[in-house]
């Protein structure tokens, strides 16, 4: 009987695996040895909470298929082929990449191992990246036509995971980075298939239906936390859905938070299916328009923004979140990012490779692309000329400053909502918190006028 070989990536569990299910079946009977590779060329990116999640995820992997995953550091085009010749394999498998560093990665492996297929099924979306174009037969440019054309073209119930499995581990493997930031940030949560079932109940039956309402407060519990499961595969969207699907029956809760939610989803896919169409735009504007645009080098005002000390508390209480615990809430990336591109006339890539070292959720598409959506160079950008106002965006989304506090412990004797504002306050600067580094207005004025001049270029 023949030996298959299932090289996991970003689908590191067993339920809802299309490409498991293949390797399976391709196996007839036989056996399947599974596959993970430390590739050097991702972890170098990845800071220590990334390693620390991407290493608590492969360990769950490798629990659960008996101890028998082998683990490989190197480049993959060489490992894949030298372990799946090791053992005879019949056929390679793995769930379809859609990333530019993916997609070139994968034809160099198919390359390397000439006549055994490298066989892909699936990916790590509900309705894979390049599936969908207008009736033209283009790219989707804007998410609200896209997200009409994903809902109708639906997705496949989620695949069932094979009744037996007979796992081969007949290869030598290499240690997993140790998680060394698990003790540094105890809030840091865990990683794995199992977690990702956890919260997704708890989500599912406590925070669903007030998802629309409570998803942009920092402050409060009111996001799924599946970013980061979704990431590495702990948990497939297609689940997600279909989990959705069955609660809306059960409970008629068909309102706007599960909307809401089923759109953050499609708002992922969409971005990944730009990157797919574009993906030189992982790292450069997407659109043209405002190539002319003036900017400043990064220095000391981005390392400013970087530690969280720019004197404004909404932007720094975020970039706290992010180096303590590896995450920021997506409306605090928002704010942050907006500053630094229109507040300190950063470039937004600068930011955006922050955010991609340090975000345990961190996702190509979604960072770059959500970037971009600030800076105004990316499909349905907000325009240019929008320049969020840390101190009012404070006030909107934590009214009473519960998560800067949570944060900034040199502004948590501040009370209420005072903490947004502590040049205000007569104590505000006692405890050590920086000075503003720029003024709003000032450099609002600025921002428009670089932009009013980069137009007149274009």
């Amino acid at each position: 009987m023949p030996t298959t070989v299932l090289w996991f990536r970003r689908d590191l569990r067993l339920a809802d695996h299309p490409a498991l299910c293949e390797a399976h079946q391709a196996a007839g009977g036989g056996r399947v040895l599974p596959l993970f590779v430390l590739d050097p060329a991702l972890l170098g990116s990845a800071g220590s909470v990334r390693t620390a999640c991407l290493s608590e995820a492969v360990q769950a992997l490798s629990e659960a298929t008996d101890g028998a995953l082998v683990v490989r550091r190197g480049d993959p085009a060489q490992v894949v082929a030298e372990v799946a010749a090791s053992v005879g394999a019949a056929s390679v498998h793995i769930s379809g990449e859609t990333t530019p560093y993916g997609r070139r990665r994968d034809a160099a492996v198919r390359a390397r191992l000439g006549a055994i297929p490298l066989v892909a099924t699936g990916t790590p979306y509900a309705v894979g990246p390049g599936t969908l174009v207008t009736g033209a037969g283009t790219p989707y440019q804007v998410f609200t036509p896209f997200s009409r054309a994903w809902r109708d073209h639906g997705w496949p119930a989620p695949a069932p995971t094979p009744p037996t499995l007979r796992w081969l581990s007949d290869a030598d493997g290499d240690p997993l980075p140790e998680p060394d930031h698990r003790a540094q940030a105890p809030r840091l949560p865990a990683c794995s298939p199992q977690a990702a079932v956890q919260r997704w109940r708890e989500f599912l039956e406590a925070g669903l239906t007030s998802y629309d309402a409570d998803r942009d407060r920092p402050d409060l519990d009111g996001t799924s936390g599946l970013s980061m499961h979704l990431k590495y595969g702990t948990v497939h969207p297609r689940t997600l859905l279909a989990d959705v699907a069955r609660h809306v029956g059960q409970q008629d809760a068909s309102g706007a938070g599960v909307r809401r939610f089923v759109t953050e989803l499609c708002w992922r896919e969409f971005y990944a299916d730009v990157l797919w169409h574009r993906p030189d735009s992982a790292w450069a504007d997407l659109r043209s328009g405002l190539a002319a645009m003036a900017y400043d080098d990064p220095g000391a005002a981005f390392a400013a923004w970087q530690a969280g000390r720019t004197g404004y508390p909404l932007v720094d209480a975020g970039q706290r979140q992010l180096l303590a615990e590896g995450w920021m809430h997506n409306r605090v990336r928002m704010v942050s990012a907006s500053f630094l591109v229109k507040h300190l006339h950063v470039w937004w890539p600068h930011g955006a490779r922050h955010f991609m070292r340090h975000l345990r959720d961190a996702d190509l598409a979604s960072n770059s692309h959500g970037w971009q959506w600030v800076a105004g160079t990316g499909t349905d950008a907000a325009p240019y000329f929008r320049v969020f106002n840390p101190v009012a965006q404070g006030r909107k989304f934590d009214p009473h400053g519960d998560y800067v506090r949570r944060y900034l412990p040199e502004l948590a004797h501040l009370p209420g909502a005072s903490v947004h504002e502590p040049w205000k306050a007569p104590t505000g600067y006692d405890h050590g918190y920086p000075a503003r580094l720029v003024d709003h207005d000032e450099e609002r004025r600025e921002a428009l006028r670089r932009y009013d001049a980069a137009r007149l270029r274009a």
